[in-house]
């Protein structure tokens, strides 16, 4: 029997609560970083972390010399949140005025990747955020590797919440001659900017006109 956390219930604006897993792994996808959360000796601690999802685990990488990161690499409860702001909502009011977001809470305890899981799963966190990009360098060092604290959060049902709102504003006061509607926003990628110490003749690689083509 699933476990549902109380935590995962919304509820304010419960009308907002998505409960499709294919719209989970959207809000992933479509973001790179997230905050890490967890408490270290009675404090918060959180921190922001590159994330990729590879199945039904998100995949996280961090220094070995981080204390708080190898207390959740213990079993330590924590949490990954990731949101997107998809617009401005201008009502013709402030009470009204809101924004479009999409955004996503999993919970759970990581797990600690060692060996060949370690090195596959650094390869698909690269892969997953610059496309094939593994194929165009050399492998990972072993001293790169033990430098190197793979994590994994498993994504478990009744251990996840994701909200969205979208849409217009609300009609609000409908006050004559006052504009309302929604300013969106996006982010792109921009033109490449070559390294001092690269050559200019060093051709832009497949991966990185990918990056910002997409």
């Amino acid at each position: 029997m699933t476990t549902i956390d109380p935590r995962t219930r919304v509820r304010r604006l419960a009308d907002r609560a998505v409960g499709d897993r294919s719209v989970l792994d959207a809000v992933l996808a479509d973001g790179a970083v997230g905050t890490l959360s967890t408490v270290v000796d009675g404090l918060p601690w959180a921190v922001p972390m590159l994330y990729a999802r590879i199945g039904d685990a998100i995949l996280l990488h961090g220094s070995t010399g981080a204390g708080a990161l190898r207390r959740v690499a213990a079993g330590a409860p924590a949490c990954l949140s990731v949101t997107h702001l998809d617009g401005i909502v201008v009502a013709d009011n402030l009470f009204n005025s809101s924004a479009n977001y999409r955004s996503a809470v999993v919970r759970g305890r990581l797990t600690s990747l060692e060996g060949v899981d370690a090195e596959t799963a650094l390869v698909a966190l690269s892969d997953a955020l610059i496309p094939d990009r593994s194929t165009e360098v050399r492998a990972s060092s072993g001293k790169e590797l033990a430098a190197t604290l793979t994590l994994a959060l498993p994504i478990e049902p009744g251990q996840w919440t994701v909200k969205a709102r979208s849409g217009p504003p609300s009609a609000g006061d409908r006050a004559p001659g006052v504009w309302a509607g929604v300013v969106p926003l996006r982010t792109v990628a921009g033109a490449p900017e070559r390294a001092s110490w690269v050559p200019d003749d060093v051709p832009v690689p497949a991966s990185v006109r990918a990056l910002q083509q997409g």
